[in-house]
Parts: structure tokens; sequence; C-alpha cells
């Protein structure tokens, strides 16, 4: 990866982590519990954790429904292009290019 990807991902995963923090911070307020410094750490993290289990469960649940749709969606893709193609019969050749390789 040249240093330019690298500094992009380094971004990248700064940007995430700051987001995290920020909703975290925004969870604890709106919770409205006053917690000391070790019980915040320990709110901070679960918070983290399940909010992980969450958006994995969701990741599984959309590439499932992807995966119901794929199957639909090729079926309809082919019908339409089906359509807008001449037909083509198994005997004709493509033209050939009118400067051939040699």
């Amino acid at each position: 990866m040249s240093p330019e990807e690298r500094n992009v991902m380094r971004q990248r995963e700064n940007l995430r982590r700051e987001t995290i923090k920020r909703e975290t911070e925004a969870a604890l307020r709106e919770s409205g519990l006053r917690l000391n410094p070790q019980e915040r750490a320990v709110f901070e993290s679960r918070y983290i954790q399940e909010r992980r289990k969450v958006e994995q469960a969701l990741r599984h649940q959309i590439e499932a429904e992807r995966q119901q749709q794929l199957p639909g969606l090729i079926q309809q893709l082919k019908k339409e292009f089906q359509i807008d193609q001449p037909a083509r019969s198994p005997a004709t050749k493509p033209a050939e290019s009118p400067n051939p390789k040699k």
C-alpha cells in the first residue's frame, strides 16, 4: 500500500473512532446516569461491544436479504437484455477487424 493509501486508511479509522466516541458519549448523556470514571469506562466498553453485535447482526440481515433478492434481479436483467439484443443465430460469426494482426 502506498503512503497516500495508508494515510487515507488512517484518516478513515480516526473518523470512525471519533464517531463512535461521540455516539458513546451521547448514549451516556441520554441514559441520565452519573458515573465515576471507572464506571464510565465500563459503560463505554460495553456500549461499544453491544454496538458491534448490533452492527454485525444488521450486516448479516442485509446480506441475507441481498442473497434472496439477487436471483430475481438477475432474472429481471436477463429478460431486459435479451429483449434489447437483436436475435443472434449460432452460425453468425462476429465481424473481423479490417486490419488483422499477423
